[in-house]
Order: C-alpha cells, then sequence, then structure tokens
C-alpha cells in the first residue's frame, strides 16, 4: 500500500500475522483532523506484540467533511484488515483554540465511532493516563513516549510521532485491561 498522501494509509506491515492462541488484538488510535495515528498490538498477559502502525493523512484535503469521509474510510480499511478485539482512543484535550478543539473532536467523533460500528468495543483514555502507563510519568513528552513505544514493541518502527502515540493509546489499553483482568479473578 502506498504511504502517504492522499486515499492512502502507511502501514509498517502489510500482512499481519494472526494473534497467538489466548492473545488479544488491540487498536490504538490517536485522532487528529490532519494526522490520525493507529497501531495495532497484540497482548497476552503481560507479553505485547507489535503487529502494524501508521498514520492517516487528510493534510492535503480542504473540506472538513471530506477529510472525515476519509478518516472514516481508512479506519473502516484498518479495522476489516487487522480485525482488532478491542480499540481504544485517546482523549480530546481542551486547548486555548476553541476552533481546533472543535475540529479535532470531529476527528475523535469518527475515531470512536468506527470500531463501535464494526461491534468492537471501544475505551478512552486521556494524554496523561497514557504517558503514565508507558513512561511511568504524566508529564513525559513526546520524544519519551517513542522511545519507550520502541522499547516495548522491539521492531516497531514509527514513521511520525502519531503512530508512536496510538501504539502508547494501545499499549495504555492492554496494561489497564490486564489489571482489570486480574483484579477480576482475585475478586
Amino acid at each position: 500500500m502506498p504511504s502517504g498522501g492522499v486515499g492512502a494509509v502507511a502501514m509498517t506491515v502489510d500482512r499481519p500475522a494472526p494473534p497467538a492462541p489466548g492473545a488479544v488484538r488491540l487498536l490504538g488510535i490517536d485522532p487528529g483532523l490532519r494526522f490520525t495515528g493507529w497501531g495495532i498490538l497484540d497482548s497476552a498477559g503481560n507479553r505485547l506484540r507489535h503487529v502494524a502502525d501508521g498514520v492517516i493523512s487528510t493534510a492535503d484535503l480542504s473540506d472538513v467533511p471530506l477529510r472525515l469521509k476519509h478518516l472514516d474510510d481508512a479506519l473502516a480499511e484498518i479495522l476489516l484488515r487487522y480485525a482488532p478485539d478491542e480499540a481504544a482512543v485517546e482523549e480530546t484535550y481542551v486547548n486555548r483554540n476553541a476552533t481546533a478543539t472543535l475540529k479535532l473532536g470531529y476527528a475523535r467523533g469518527v475515531a470512536l465511532l468506527a470500531p463501535a460500528r464494526h461491534g468492537i468495543p471501544v475505551f478512552e483514555y486521556g494524554a496523561k493516563t497514557v504517558k503514565l502507563a508507558v513512561v511511568g510519568t504524566g508529564g513525559a513528552d513526546k520524544e519519551q513516549v517513542g522511545l519507550m513505544v520502541r522499547r516495548l514493541l522491539p521492531g516497531a518502527v514509527q514513521k511520525r510521532a502519531d503512530a508512536a502515540d496510538a501504539l502508547a493509546v494501545a499499549i495504555c489499553h492492554a496494561h489497564h485491561r490486564a489489571s482489570r483482568a486480574a483484579w477480576a479473578a482475585g475478586a
């Protein structure tokens, strides 16, 4: 599949291996109106395996509805190709530019709807929660997150920080999922 440009979904792996027995396939999404990062990993207990990651670019489209349609189409393709069991989406933070926050909310809405439309449970995590789960501090910068993602997922080579952030969201969900399962087993 080509990388970059309109209509393209940049991917680091084109043909995924099936998940290992007992593993759960997770999709992490870092939504954005221009660039939406996505990452797929398999989780079995505390073991993580990188499957694929990439960035959906709508930067060449000026019309917001067309950007949202392209984002939805690309996410649908990823969902069909990788068949994740669960999805996790980073929550929107509110910044000083209300218009930018609103547009980010549009992209986030598509990111929440696409997996739900395929019957996939969707979980949400704030940026500080993701950073805390991956780096150990909620105040980590993008470089620290990228370094830890590469350490936790050997072989993962993200072309953009958006893909690393999406993998971080998936890692965060894997950790929270494992903790919930451990608590449920002990309860």
